[in-house]
């Protein structure tokens, strides 16, 4: 099966358990964080596309905010939860982040809580990274996040296994070739495999240049306690995920 269609089949298998099963993600949290430091980098406020945008949980928070949304997913399952969510003010549909037409010119565009990491194959990046950044408007910024070696060793190592109650159990597969895998499983679904490729910073950055992008920033973010911590270097042991952001470069 290729890795699009595996993806697509994973998250349809949960997508009625999505939200329950990651309860303890706090995007209201994230974004409180997150906005203020892309301002710095000149973000203006506008359209947003949310690439990937699984059952909608970060649209609300940027609706409120005053943004206009387009959102979509390679999931229909993932799609028809959103839809639910939101039935009127948001346009939604069904494409794979590397393959997206042109929406519109967006002056934000993101993938966030790691779709880039299930771009596994050689030249998935530079694909996805051309295709997000065909939406961008001339001023516009890319944000996507990536995990770091921290949560592939924490999380998706051999002996890892997260029994989340009557929701089901996340369980890591370990890894190979920078390639890791984990399955969750749970009464009433299938049970769903989840691969992702670690992508370092400094391969992130050459695919970004490779798709005509200019690289602005990659952010540590770390979670500590209750909160949040953003910090404007990076570490791979240290922080969960890396937040890039980049622009279209100058002709």
């Amino acid at each position: 099966m290729a890795q699009g269609e595996a993806v697509r089949a994973a998250y349809d298998a949960v997508a009625g358990i999505y939200d329950e099963f990651t309860g303890n993600n706090n995007y209201e949290l994230w974004f409180g964080e997150l906005l203020p430091k892309l301002e710095e980098l000149g973000l203006r406020q506008g359209a947003l596309l949310d690439v990937a945008c699984g059952t909608g949980k970060g649209i609300g928070p940027m609706l409120d905010r005053g943004w206009t949304v387009t959102a979509c997913d390679i999931s229909p399952g993932m799609i028809e939860q959103a839809q639910e969510k939101f039935p009127e003010g948001v346009k939604f549909d069904v494409y794979d982040m590397v393959e997206l037409p042109h929406l519109g010119d967006f002056d934000l565009v993101w993938a966030l809580n790691d779709p880039v990491n299930y771009l596994v194959d050689d030249g998935d990046l530079e694909r996805a990274f051309a295709s997000m950044g065909a939406n961008l408007a001339p001023e516009g910024l890319l944000v996507f996040d990536c995990n770091t070696m921290k949560i592939f060793r924490e999380a998706f190592g051999a002996d890892v296994e997260d029994k989340r109650g009557d929701l089901g159990t996340w369980r890591g597969l370990g890894g190979f070739d920078d390639i890791y895998g984990a399955e969750i499983s749970s009464e009433g679904i299938e049970t769903s495999v989840h691969r992702e490729r670690h992508w370092p910073v400094d391969v992130v950055r050459a695919a970004l240049i490779a798709a005509g992008l200019e690289p602005l920033a990659a952010i540590g973010q770390r979670e500590e306690g209750a909160g949040l911590v953003l910090s404007p270097d990076c570490d791979e042991d240290r922080d969960h995920k890396i937040i890039h952001v980049a622009k279209r470069a100058a002709a």
